[in-house]
């Protein structure tokens, strides 16, 4: 127990020399910053025959503005993005939920590819992820291609990329989120710096009177992180109030299915969610436009 295996270990020099290694291995995993991996192999989770070690790949380290969208390299660590004005002016969910990961020791060291391709149903960066709509940029010797992270996670542990591809980039969109307002809560033991409870990320839009476009998403409430679909069309065209998003929490239920755990059980999961978006929609509200309801 908390022995690592026996593995063959490889630290390519070059993004190349990465995707030939991940071409011709038979049983291999990635290790990016480690966080998640090394206590999996430890724990015996894992039991590769070969570690392809991606963290001296410099060229997947990066933050980029294109003016509609951040490009963040997917070695990029979380430090990284709560350290950058790009971050939290352009995609302020994604910031909020990395300071909430965890402490700076482990957000030196945790990168946005490897939070994701770890696919946890309590994954921090995937709610905000999600409400953005972000994609992630696969490539294998083969060639690239982009998947939606709403298409990204299949299960606990299991994602959507190939055996032999390398998640490089993830592509955060934020020109169609500009006039939202906006709001992030994260529920652990120990005041947000543990695996979260429940998280919950919400981005509110308002055009005459009318909500026009809601976008919320949760984690720790389901096999993987979800976007809350129900609630989101139940919304549509509605005139904004404080009943509105009550009742509208409610249909919550529809898009979860919480487990009980040595964290929480089920029903307070359930419970916390119901008023996390509640209360979320009412602060997206009031950011939109500063100062809500009377």
């Amino acid at each position: 127990m908390y022995r690592l295996p026996g593995f063959e270990y490889y630290r390519p020099l070059s993004l190349e020399e990465a995707l030939v290694l991940l071409d011709k291995l038979e049983d291999a995993m990635v290790l990016a910053g480690g966080t998640d991996l090394v206590l999996d192999l430890k724990t015996g989770r894992y039991k590769p025959k070969s570690i392809v070690d991606t963290s001296g790949l410099k060229e997947l380290k990066y933050i980029v503005d294109t003016g509609e969208a951040l490009r963040i390299g997917a070695l990029t660590t979380i430090q990284e993005l709560v350290d950058s004005p790009i971050i939290a002016s352009k995609t302020p969910l994604l910031w909020e939920a990395a300071r909430e990961f965890a402490y700076w020791q482990i957000r030196n060291m945790a990168t946005i590819g490897g939070n994701l391709c770890n696919a946890s149903p309590a994954a921090d960066t995937a709610p905000p992820l999600l409400v953005y709509e972000a994609v992630v940029k696969a490539v294998s010797t083969s060639g690239e291609r982009y998947i939606p992270v709403t298409e990204f996670f299949l299960g606990p542990r299991r994602t959507a990329l190939d055996k032999k591809e390398l998640l490089v980039e993830v592509v955060v969109p934020y020109r169609n989120l500009e006039r939202h307002g906006y709001a992030y809560r994260k529920i652990g033991r120990r005041r947000g710096h543990d695996i979260s409870i429940v998280s919950v990320a919400v981005a509110l839009r308002v055009d005459d009177g009318l909500i026009t476009d809601t976008r919320i998403a949760l984690n720790s409430v389901a096999p993987v992180p979800i976007r809350a679909r129900s609630i989101e069309e139940f919304l549509l065209g509605k005139e904004p109030s404080i009943d509105l998003f009550r009742e509208a929490s409610k249909l919550v239920d529809r898009d979860i299915s919480p487990i009980s755990d040595v964290r929480a059980p089920a029903e307070y999961r359930l419970h916390v969610s119901r008023i996390l978006v509640e209360e979320l929609l009412l602060k997206s509200y009031k950011r939109a436009f500063k100062g809500g309801f009377e």
